[in-house]
């Protein structure tokens, strides 16, 4: 990931330590923890979702210019740690107390099929014009260009046929060890299509926070063992809820005159998460609340977790076109046509 730019008091501390100025990278923590917003509002904060990226992401792809050393650097550590808490209450916040579902597999579904969110698949299909479609697609960039990558780490934290039914997901994820048919791939041939870099987090400094929390949350999720089944919840959610919006982009794509190859990874989804969906709901989740009581409860909250920062990142979006504004933070510069 290129370095972002500072957003913010702590996202600016962050970047001064990891460019080489440490002095004072020991009160870091307690710097996070001063004044911290709650809710909604640490959620959508532009600086704490800037600085959590960071964080997470030397433990993904890196940083420009950023030694692999800081990984595990124990200020950053303790810094995370603070803003991670805050961010779980904030999830709790959002999706509401969480029991143990008595039926699993019907409340994941009761998950997939709410759609309380704006109309956004349906705006994309009909009425979008290819402005829309780019700003869209950036804001969706830096999580589709590493797909699959932060659910890929609960292989090794599942065991048995709940690990062989999320590999078998996975595999599909990177195109069975084909790089043209791995999904990232597509994606990425997608934004060129549409006149946009495909170059990893390239847009990093327009995307909000808004869309930001949503990749964080996955992150959080990821790094954690203790997370494990919100981790494979959220995926449940993912696949749940990608085909039948797909399709409809697809179409909007087609509407505006883009060939079969741009709409590749949309179409793409629309068959391999018909698929997915059943898979990773009665193989992976179902065999994982089989086997410990405790994980329905866990589930459940990562499913809805990962329903309800789509919604948030989605209002942002239709309240921005609405009012005929740029949804990022500025508007994209330098699109070939």
């Amino acid at each position: 990931m290129p370095l972002p730019a500072p957003r913010g008091p702590l996202s600016c501390a962050v970047v001064s330590a990891l460019t080489g100025d440490a002095v004072g990278l020991d009160r870091l923590r307690d710097r996070a923890a001063a004044d911290l917003p709650t809710g909604k509002d640490f959620l959508l904060d532009e600086d704490i979702a800037i600085t959590m990226a960071m964080l997470y992401e030397l433990h993904l792809r890196g940083i420009v210019g950023v030694s692999d050393d800081w990984e595990w650097n124990a200020d950053l550590l303790a810094t995370r740690a603070v803003l991670e808490g805050r961010f779980l209450e904030a999830v709790d916040d959002l999706v509401g107390m969480v029991e143990r579902p008595d039926d699993l597999e019907e409340a994941l579904w009761a998950v997939g099929n709410a759609d309380d969110g704006p109309p956004l698949a349906s705006f994309m299909a009909r009425t979008a014009e290819c402005d829309h479609f780019r700003e869209l697609i950036v804001h969706r960039s830096f999580h589709q260009l590493r797909e699959a990558d932060v659910h890929t780490m609960a292989i090794p934290r599942l065991h048995g046929a709940a690990k062989a039914g999320l590999v078998e997901v996975q595999m599909d994820e990177y195109g069975g060890g084909f790089i043209e048919r791995m999904h990232a791939t597509l994606y990425a041939r997608m934004m060129r299509a549409l006149g946009l870099s495909s170059a990893y987090a390239h847009y990093i400094d327009v995307i909000p926070a808004s869309t930001l929390a949503g990749v964080n949350a996955l992150s959080l999720f990821g790094v954690h063992r203790s997370l494990r089944y919100e981790l494979i919840g959220h995926l449940c959610a993912v696949e749940m809820t990608s085909a039948l919006p797909s399709r409809k982009y697809s179409r909007g794509l087609a509407r505006l005159g883009f060939g079969a190859d741009a709409r590749l990874f949309f179409d793409e989804h629309v068959e391999a998460d018909s698929v997915h969906e059943q898979l990773v709901v009665r193989e992976v989740a179902g065999r994982l609340a089989a086997e410990d009581p405790t994980a329905g409860a866990s589930l459940i909250r990562g499913a809805r977790a990962c329903a309800a920062f789509d919604a948030l990142a989605a209002e942002h979006v239709w309240h921005c076109w609405e009012s005929s504004e740029t949804s990022l933070l500025r508007p994209l510069e330098g699109v070939t046509s």
